[in-house]
């Protein structure tokens, strides 16, 4: 990406922006960043971020520059964010893309978008949105596919996606493709999931074949203006024998079998495990020592305390010849 250059103060780009002096911009390699005063520093950030990024896999080189100038709105607050975005975001969305104008709006501020911090990969996600649209110009584009190839791109399959995946399959709550096309989940949660879904859909299509592989089917789906025909002539599979082999390989990776070898629930299961033994030892112990006391005598035995109840009999002398007092003056032996 070109180095960045300040373009100065700009005046609105959508109807209803914010005013000159309230706004300014600079272009990075084509892109155009819209900052305010608070979200300047960030909207550097994210070009430098933006700059250092690998290609889009499956895209030319020049596919951001084929089309209009790709504008990025840092906004500073949730109602520029939702008077940019036409307020068509969810209340989770962390970042709006209009790929036919070339528009991506971005919260620049801490809220239950998501804040800051994380805006790097939503760039990348939303200019991923951007690319398909102009790889594959007119043609329709699966829901589950566009959000699947934005995810996996912008490497948002992590280890903490990867354990809501597990527990989605172990409490059936993931969709199929089928489903994801007709219904997109408006819920967080269930949105989360299917994102993430969708874009082990297109990691493992990606997988099926060299990158090569994948560069001619999206070649291939531009010129037929369709899914299935590009699928078909690509990997030699119908939607449907794709989606067999994508859940066998999803559930195999995700499912219950890796869920319960994993080593934090083997942890778990062994702590349990260990602790279960250590208080049945203790139960069993303390019955142990409550049969004892119940057969040991008691401290103070009754005989030891009156004499008669179970007491030996006092010894006494054996009787012997009968002794008479010695008389008056006599000696005595």
């Amino acid at each position: 990406m070109r180095s960045l250059l300040r373009i100065g103060a700009l005046v609105a780009l959508l109807p209803g922006a914010a005013t000159a002096q309230h706004t300014g911009a600079f272009a990075a390699g084509g892109v155009h960043f819209v900052f305010w005063p608070e979200t300047r520093a960030l909207a550097y950030t994210l070009a430098r971020s933006a700059a250092r990024t690998s290609p889009l896999p499956g895209m030319p080189a020049d596919i951001l520059d084929r089309g209009p100038r790709i504008v990025v709105y840092v906004t500073p607050d949730e109602a520029s964010f939702a008077r940019y975005t036409g307020g068509r975001a969810p209340d989770w969305g962390a970042g709006v893309a209009f790929p036919g104008q070339g528009v991506i709006v971005l919260p620049g501020y801490g809220s239950g978008r998501g804040g800051a911090t994380g805006l790097n990969g939503v760039l990348r996600h939303e200019l991923a949105h951007v690319a398909l649209q102009r790889r594959l110009g007119e043609a329709p584009v699966p829901r589950w596919f566009t959000e699947g190839y934005a995810v996996w791109t912008a490497r948002q399959l992590d280890a903490d996606a990867a354990w809501l995946l597990r527990l989605a399959f172990v409490f059936d709550r993931a969709p199929a493709l089928d489903s994801l096309e007709l219904r997109w989940p408006a819920g967080a949660g269930d949105a989360r999931v299917a994102y993430l879904l969708s874009a082990t859909a297109v990691q493992y299509l990606y997988g099926l074949g060299s990158p090569d592989t994948f560069q001619r089917f999206l070649d291939q789906w531009a010129a037929a203006g369709r899914f299935e025909a590009a699928l078909r002539s690509t990997y030699l599979l119908s939607s449907s024998q794709f989606e067999r082999l994508w859940r066998r390989q999803v559930r195999s990776s995700y499912g219950w079998l890796l869920f319960l070898t994993q080593g934090a629930v083997l942890g778990l299961f062994f702590t349990a495990f260990v602790l279960g033994l250590f208080a049945f030892r203790r139960r069993r112990d303390r019955r142990k020592l409550a049969d004892l006391r119940a057969t040991e005598p008691p401290d103070d035995p009754a005989y030891w305390l009156e004499p008669g109840l179970g007491a030996p009999p006092a010894t006494e002398e054996p009787p012997g010849p009968e002794r008479r007092p010695p008389a008056p003056g006599a000696p005595s032996p």
